[in-house]
């Protein structure tokens, strides 16, 4: 009768399972599918444009560099000439950015190919993904160089900044979607050696310069998408002492240091746009939670002394992502308007922690921004490579 029992007990667990499955899936598919099939047909005929599409006059590296200049920094109206100056939360529109806009368009031609991949079955789409990949990472006519010496300058001060380093978390859903068509075996020994070695010089370059150095001991988002960029670049090249620092970083520095204890983010709370920064850091440790949690050691669980944990992060956000007039901080200096979208904090934490209020709130919200500011500030835009 024992044997019986077990029996009983195993089955039912793998029909509760089949059947959550099945529940993830049709949640998801719901308000996505049919706009991604849509764009993944349109993606299908795209050329892949790198940064050696674009010359940056004021950068003093190579067309194989990635440049970018900071957003806030302006030209000195008493001093023409001069260098600039900042002026937080106001981005100047006149600043280079082409080949941060590359990089984004990059991740989301990849990322709606993948997920519609992952939806169909359709082999069709996988051919222009490769050829994506080839061009920004293994054409020596195109590929970038796995560093970013030269991202986020600012004219009269800096060839370059650590800083600069956010710029590619737009990389993040590239290297999750050849994770997930590298489980499929539809990637070539040759691509999969070809991006393994770019990415593990990329992590290199950010775990030893001293750009990445001062990046990763940010104090703010900025040290949180350091770590979720490593991570994720750590689990596909296969380096788990970097994943095992990323997971120590979010519990004993991100937790203590970044949150209170009621869940807000403070650093971030002071900015002059305290709205978008708050959704921005809470999206990007759910990333990292998401990349980084396994049945042994679930960062979404973790909790520290004081009961600090991201169940209270997402506590404390979700009210005001239902109803945003009722923030009790000052609203953002620019793109007040915009925000929020469909967060992905909002989709992992209702997988995570079986929470409908979290799915009611990610559903009602807008699942394909255009608005660039938005874009650039939700690398993680595609739930299918992730949950389906």
């Amino acid at each position: 009768m024992k044997h019986v029992y077990y029996i009983v007990v195993v089955w039912t667990f793998l029909l509760q399972s089949c059947h959550s499955a099945d529940k993830v899936r049709a949640q998801l598919e719901e308000p996505l599918k049919l706009e991604i099939l849509k764009r993944a047909e349109k993606d299908m005929q795209a050329e892949p444009v790198t940064v050696t599409s674009f010359i940056a006059e004021r950068s003093v590296g190579t067309p194989h560099d990635f440049f970018s200049e900071g957003d806030y920094w302006w030209p000195d109206t008493l001093h023409p000439e001069g260098p600039y100056i900042r002026r937080d939360g106001e981005t100047n529109p006149d600043n280079f950015v082409e080949h941060r806009h590359a990089m984004i368009r990059f991740s989301r031609i990849v990322g709606n190919l993948t997920s519609a991949y992952l939806l169909t079955g359709d082999p069709n789409y996988i051919a222009p993904v490769v050829k994506h990949i080839k061009a920004w990472f293994m054409d020596e006519r195109t590929r970038m160089n796995p560093h970013l010496l030269y991202a986020q300058a600012i004219k009269g001060i800096a060839t370059g900044r650590g800083i600069g380093i956010i710029d590619t978390i737009h990389l993040v859903e590239i290297v999750q979607s050849l994770i997930r068509l590298e489980e499929k075996g539809l990637l070539s020994q040759e691509l999969l050696e070809g991006t393994k070695k770019w990415f593990d010089a990329y992590l290199d370059w950010m775990t030893t310069h001293p750009y990445g150095i001062d990046e990763m001991n940010a104090a703010n988002n900025h040290g949180t998408c350091w770590a979720m960029q490593a991570a994720i670049f750590a689990k596909y090249v296969g380096n788990k002492q970097i994943m095992e620092q990323c997971a120590e970083r979010f519990k004993h520095i991100f937790l203590v240091e970044q949150m209170e204890v009621d869940g807000s983010f403070p650093r971030e709370l002071k900015r002059t746009k305290p709205y978008g920064y708050s959704l921005f850091n809470l999206d990007a440790m759910a990333a990292l939670c998401q990349i980084l949690s396994t049945d042994k050691d679930n960062l979404w669980e973790y909790t520290t002394s004081d009961g600090k944990n991201m169940r209270k992060a997402l506590q404390f956000m979700h009210p005001y992502i239902v109803d945003k007039q009722s923030w009790g901080y000052p609203a953002d200096v620019m793109y007040w308007e915009e925000w929020p979208v469909a967060q992905p904090a909002l989709i992992f934490a209702w997988k995570q922690f079986n929470n409908e209020d979290y799915y009611r709130t990610w559903l009602a919200l807008d699942h394909f921004p255009e608005n660039e500011e938005v874009v650039r500030n939700l690398p993680i835009r595609n739930p299918i490579l992730w949950l389906y």
